[in-house]
């Protein structure tokens, strides 16, 4: 099995996605076949008929993936809703039995293999008639350790805590966290990271500014989050 890392954000629009594509590419250019998978995407555009998963296809470009965007996902809806009310709109709701196979799909071709998830770590997949299926369900069914993508001003240091703490009460394995959109010498940013790493007991592994094309972490260190070496 491919070796493998969970990345969650402490909320929507917080540049998990960015951050995401930045660590997909730092691997790729180490010589790694490095993948990308995401179980549910919402907030696809149509073009000429077809629902073009927007996320994947800037984690794909930016790596350097060639191919299918779409394979890279396992649904794909057009409403940007919570991926649970997006599949009550437009049908189809996602269940574990297919993220599992196309997980395994995926690990088999890409290793290591990175998985983006929904929003923030408290995201519904499927809620109604029924499996229910909780974006947390998923990281422990497939045993993934995680990183937390955070805001670096303002309010960063409540909602990493927060999410950090639900993951672990909850069963799952945060190993750092990552401040998106970092000021250097900004003296919130700078104590935020502090407070941070002090509050969660996790490593600030890399701090991104804004517009960066590089994740600021080598290969080989972004590589021991996922439990693995560079041979």
């Amino acid at each position: 099995m491919a070796k493998r890392l969970f990345v969650t954000g402490t909320g929507t629009d917080v540049g998990k996605t960015y951050v995401t594509a930045l660590i997909v590419k730092k691997l790729r250019e180490a010589g790694l076949n490095a993948g990308y998978y995401k179980a549910a995407l919402s907030g696809a555009e149509r073009v000429d008929g077809r629902l073009v998963p927007g996320d994947a296809e800037f984690v794909r470009r930016a790596a350097g993936i060639a191919g299918d965007p779409s394979e890279s996902v396992s649904r794909i809806y057009e409403h940007a809703y919570s991926p649970h009310l997006a599949a009550k709109i437009e049908g189809g709701p996602l269940r574990m039995e297919t993220v599992r196979e196309d997980f395994l799909r995926l690990s088999e071709r890409y290793d290591p293999l990175t998985v983006e998830g929904s929003g923030g770590i408290v995201c519904p997949i499927s809620f109604g008639e029924g499996e229910r299926l909780m974006l947390a369900d998923i990281v422990r069914e497939l045993g993934l350790p995680s990183i937390v993508v955070s805001g670096s001003g303002l309010g960063a240091i409540n909602t990493a805590v927060l999410t950090v703490g639900y993951m672990r009460a909850h069963g799952m394995e945060p190993r750092a966290v990552i401040m998106n959109g970092w000021v250097p010498g900004g003296i919130i940013e700078e104590d935020n990271r502090m407070m941070i790493e002090e509050l969660t007991g996790l490593p600030v592994a890399a701090a991104v500014e804004r517009g960066a094309d590089d994740i600021g972490i080598g290969a080989a260190e972004l590589l021991k989050l996922y439990g693995g070496e560079i041979r």
